[in-house]
């Protein structure tokens, strides 16, 4: 594993001493150096949030050091909730989070960033691939409703009339369904969750969550690798997680439409650009499309900064590193480690318009 992961406890080591070192502080920032001039960032920066990034993150943090060389980027995966409770408790200069800050949060971040709160960059796009574990099958296809209702454990075999029926022609066997899910405070399970609200209809009784239903009784895991190495130990079962991260295991093609849509970055990105932009940067997405082509259980992972911080050397260090992450170069380099779909024209503008404004002071 590469030296940008460290753990939970190393990360967050003090709020309160981190505190004046993230968005806040007049003592230079984390910088290891002095503070930057003429635009050139120096100095680490410290974010944390959404395992889905871990592969894109580490590219983002080695391709930034050919605009800012002595820029250092560390990033703890430890779950959206986490990155946004460590950016909102000033332990984080930026926070990585696959749900949008809820009403509240958004409030709370105008005592670390000032009157102008915080705003969102779509750093990420990424199909969430319904993954199982089946010998001989790598691919099934279900329906919003059967999806929801083998997540809710009502559909507890593989070869249930209501999953043989669309899948005619395989061979399923009378194994049973193991149900993984993340046992951490997720954006891929909010982003999962908000599907099958949008989508299943009555066959979802538990609405859109970052924490997964307790009334469902399942398996779990910490985090994006732990589901999916979770899954790949159990036969017969089926998770959710981040498509760059599901290796060997099978995955289904989700009911759009009239059609069964795999999941492609191609075909993720294409709900993206069929969405609208909020103008704090965040995204609405039309989960419940019938459009052909679409793969609608998608994710779009963004990073959460400030808009005003307290020092020119963070503003610095982050808006140097927000815009490669954006760029071209930037987002080509994720997609090369992670396989996620670049973010389109007009939303690279739309972040670089906020980026270019952020401010310190």
């Amino acid at each position: 594993m590469k030296a940008l992961r460290f753990g939970r406890s190393a990360a967050l080591l003090s709020v309160a001493a981190l505190a004046l070192t993230a968005c806040g502080g007049n003592d230079g920032g984390n910088a290891s150096s002095g503070s930057s001039e003429g635009g050139t960032a120096s100095g680490t920066l410290i974010g944390g949030g959404a395992s889905s990034q871990e592969s894109a993150m580490t590219a983002w943090a080695d391709g930034v050091k050919s605009v800012a060389p002595e820029l250092t980027v560390q990033y703890s995966p430890d779950g959206s909730g986490a990155g946004r409770e460590g950016f909102l408790g000033g332990a984080f200069s930026f926070a990585g989070s696959d749900a949008a800050l809820k009403e509240d949060e958004a409030e709370q971040a105008k005592q670390i960033c000032g009157d102008n709160g915080a705003f969102h960059v779509p750093a990420y796009i990424s199909p969430i691939a319904v993954a199982f574990n089946l010998e001989g099958v790598d691919e099934v296809k279900m329906d919003a409703e059967t999806i929801a209702k083998v997540f809710s454990k009502e559909i507890t075999t593989w070869n249930d009339p209501a999953i043989a029926q669309q899948n005619e022609g395989v061979e399923l066997p009378d194994t049973a369904i193991t149900v993984v899910h993340r046992s951490d405070d997720s954006g891929t399970t909010e982003n999962f969750t908000a599907y099958l609200t949008e989508a299943a209809g009555d066959a979802w009784k538990y609405d859109e969550v970052e924490t997964w239903p307790s009334e469902i009784t399942a398996e779990s895991a910490q985090g994006t690798r732990g589901v999916v190495g979770q899954a790949a130990q159990t036969d017969g079962a089926i998770t959710y997680a981040d498509a760059s991260a599901v290796g060997e295991l099978g995955t289904v093609a989700v009911k759009v439409g009239e059609e069964y849509v795999p999941y492609s970055s191609d075909a993720a990105a294409k709900t993206v650009s069929a969405s609208e932009q909020n103008e704090d940067g965040s995204i609405e997405l039309d989960r419940a499309t019938t459009e052909a082509g679409v793969y609608p259980v998608v994710l779009v992972s963004y990073h959460i900064y400030c808009n005003q911080y307290q020092n020119q050397e963070t503003a610095d260090q982050v808006k140097a590193f927000a815009s490669y992450v954006v760029s071209e170069d930037g987002q080509k380099a994720a997609e090369e480690a992670a396989g996620n779909a670049p973010i389109g024209a007009e939303t690279r503008d739309a972040a670089v318009e906020r980026i270019e404004a952020i401010t310190a002071g």
